[in-house]
């Protein structure tokens, strides 16, 4: 069967949630699809729960544990269908979003990338959502500038994201060197290369402190190595550079959180005009201080207020 659609789930000890992100799959208004888990050699009940799924449609592919990207890369290759629609196995479709990148693709074909608004669940449960560098209009867009809108949350979400497979080649494959931010990488690459076409209605939901996720992993060397890939580009793309400091502050406040003196190699290659003042403030900050505040913005999130060094 020719189809439209092939939807890559990386999979990696995801119990609690692969059932759920999987029914909202079989949900899509838009039914052209196939679905193909790659199985990164989970350790727990992930794989028994997804062969509970009857659906002629869901492919397994396991593996040995390789990581994240070379899980996709795997799926990738297998894909059967013309665009390739990424989720995570612990996040979450609302029923319209593979119409709505449907829709994009037929608006804008010449673009790379494809991608909708989403929401992102907190720690305490609330969901809010992800906030944009960028006045957005209420109908599908082309985004003109995808490191400056990307400078609060990224435009592009992993599991709010399609390409064809043709683009694919041309951005190049996500990099297994990186344990974490390889997402970030492959949409830098991909943006640098072709234009982002947006829907600015929510389609996905992220989900924060779900188990293992990488974000929360102490990879900071792969952080580094990921904000480091870029420094011909940068010379050529001042808002590359704006958007690489944002993550290389980012990393110098994880560093400092957990103790890691790679921040004073980081924060020597900052701009200090990319950066507002709350940001430069926190960055001047001892450590011990430094988890006093993150303290605090935890109480209060569980409370319902976020507060935020971005704005």
């Amino acid at each position: 069967m020719n189809y439209f659609f092939s939807i890559v789930i990386p999979l990696f000890n995801k119990e609690n949630y692969i059932l759920k992100t999987l029914d909202s799959v079989l949900k899509q208004e838009y039914k052209n699809f196939e679905v193909i888990v790659i199985n990164d050699g989970s350790t727990d009940h992930s794989l028994e729960k997804v062969n509970t799924i009857k659906d002629s449609r869901i492919r397994v592919i396991s593996q040995k544990n390789q990581g994240v990207s070379a899980a996709r890369n795997n799926g990738i290759t297998k894909a059967k269908g013309q665009y390739i629609a990424l989720l995570d196995a612990d996040d979450y479709w609302y029923p319209h979003h593979l119409s709505s990148l449907k829709q994009l693709i037929e608006l804008f074909p010449n673009a790379g990338v494809y991608c909708d608004a989403y929401e992102i669940i907190m720690q305490n449960k609330t969901t809010r959502k992800a906030d944009f560098n960028i006045n957005l209009r209420e109908s599908p867009q082309i985004i003109d500038n995808y490191f400056e809108a990307s400078l609060v949350n990224p435009i592009i979400w992993t599991s709010s994201a399609a390409f064809s497979k043709d683009k694919f080649q041309v951005i190049g494959p996500f990099d297994v060197r990186l344990r974490t931010a390889q997402d970030l990488d492959f949409f830098a690459r991909a943006a640098l290369k072709f234009s982002v076409a947006f829907q600015p209605k929510v389609g996905m939901r992220y989900y924060k402190d779900s188990e293992n996720n990488l974000a929360k992993s102490k990879y900071n060397s792969d952080r580094f190595y990921f904000i480091s890939k870029y420094k011909l580009e940068e010379r050529q793309h001042p808002s590359l550079k704006n958007y690489l400091d944002i993550n290389r502050y980012a990393l110098v406040i994880r560093c400092k959180l957990e103790g890691d003196i790679l921040w004073k190699k980081v924060i020597s290659e900052i701009d200090p005009l990319h950066l507002n003042n709350k940001q430069k403030f926190l960055l001047k900050l001892p450590p011990l201080f430094l988890r006093f505040l993150k303290t605090i913005q935890v109480l209060l999130m569980k409370r319902g207020m976020y507060l935020t060094a971005f704005g």
